[in-house]
């Protein structure tokens, strides 16, 4: 039997040893969340002799006593259930009431079948579809949810704040979801609980990637080599190609230069942003370094090379753009000095002259402009794929009218 307490749950208030009113009538705290608290006590059942009767309080001053939830973080001294509630839901309509001393009566009601988790609490639903701490007979079992292949993420903005807790947690975890078959394990640890990196590489997790907020880890339960997908292999960097009516390019010096780029003037150029798309990325860089507006054109030619930057790869794309404005205001933290600079001075330079790579992309450049050369246009596509639209970059002859195939 299933039933729900409505109202606040005040009626459970906390007693001086900081548990409440109603584990001292015999109930133990299993599990709880933000809104509501799980309680258990075995109670007679005509056919099934005794089981286990859970009580979903709603109490927000209860949850604000610091009872112990290893989901929460939680300081307190309430005590955890370790035993398992386990039987089919039933279709019987229950109602209860409670009453302590001068705390007015508070109603119970059975909520729906929808409403209920069926066979164990290894998976709570409560309202709206909110996920709520779980538990199981290894103990509780941290909030999660299965991706499309078989895998589980950790929901990062549930884990504890205790280590010992999230160590016991994430054992209990693990030792669950191999029971249930569960292939990879994606664990998202923020920069404030870095402390628990080390549990967790102890567990048996490894590195996957690392950001400025995070660090992300993975675990591959099954025997044999991960297949987890391995880390981004690239980084992406653009440059802009803006020249004017004057046969004019512009360029820029950098404050941070290696040796031998001293004095040399480049195209500006910097790296896309996350969720950035190319053209984009292209334009933004201009205008930060140069504080010249810019319309994309084409991509010109892209570069691929290894080993970069972290043993990375990396993507380089040249975009021709056309300038919407001249006046320049260089960006101080990077820039040196910025201006427009005839075509010819540019390709002269013996930095141009003495590269095979840049001097053929300043030759691919030029033939653009002579219309000897069609570049990459971006095109917004749709794909019933992922269900998204997203930049198809193709160049199209102007007697060939690709709508149409």
């Amino acid at each position: 039997m299933l039933v729900r307490v409505r109202g606040d749950g005040s009626a459970f208030s906390a007693t001086n040893d900081r548990q409440p009113r109603g584990h001292r009538i015999g109930y133990a705290l299993a599990t709880a969340d933000p809104n509501w608290c799980w309680l258990c006590k075995k109670v007679p059942w005509e056919c099934t002799g005794t089981m286990e009767t859970k009580l979903l309080l709603r109490s927000e001053a209860f949850l604000e006593r610091n009872l112990c939830s290893p989901l929460m973080g939680q300081r307190g001294g309430g005590r955890i259930s370790r035993k398992l509630c386990s039987f089919p839901v039933r279709d019987t309509s229950v109602s209860a009431s409670h009453s302590a001393g001068r705390i007015p009566r508070r109603d119970i009601g059975v909520e729906s079948r929808e409403e209920l988790f069926v066979n164990d609490l290894s998976r709570v639903i409560g309202k709206n579809g909110a996920r709520t701490w779980s538990y199981s007979r290894e103990g509780y079992i941290l909030d999660a949810f299965e991706d499309e292949y078989g895998g589980i993420i950790v929901n990062s903005e549930s884990l504890p704040w205790n280590a010992n807790k999230f160590a016991s947690a994430l054992r209990a975890s693990l030792s669950h979801w191999k029971l249930q078959g569960i292939k990879g394990v994606w664990l998202k640890l923020p920069l404030e609980r870095s402390e628990f990196v080390p549990i967790a590489v102890k567990e048996g997790f490894r590195y996957h990637h690392a950001e400025e907020e995070y660090v992300m880890l993975t675990y591959w339960i099954p025997e044999g080599p991960s297949m987890l997908p391995a880390n981004a292999s690239h980084q992406v960097g653009v440059g802009g190609f803006v020249i004017n009516a004057e046969n004019e390019v512009l360029v820029v010096q950098e404050k941070h230069f290696a040796p031998s780029f001293s004095g040399v003037w480049k195209l500006p150029t910097g790296f896309i942003l996350e969720s950035e798309e190319i053209f984009e990325g292209a334009v933004r860089e201009v205008k930060e370094e140069t504080g010249v507006d810019t319309e994309f054109m084409e991509v010109i030619a892209f570069r691929h090379a290894h080993c970069v930057a972290f043993d990375k790869s990396d993507l380089f794309f040249i975009c021709m753009l056309r300038p919407l404005t001249t006046r320049i205001e260089i960006d101080n933290t990077e820039i040196q000095a910025a201006k427009w600079m005839p075509l010819v001075e540019f390709v002269d330079q013996p930095c141009i002259q003495n590269d095979n790579m840049f001097r053929k992309i300043i030759d691919i450049c030029m033939a653009r402009l002579q219309n000897c050369y069609c570049g990459l246009s971006a095109h917004h596509v749709a794909s019933t794929f992922d269900g998204k639209s997203s930049c198809l970059y193709y160049n199209v002859d102007k007697d060939c009218d690709l709508s149409k195939s």
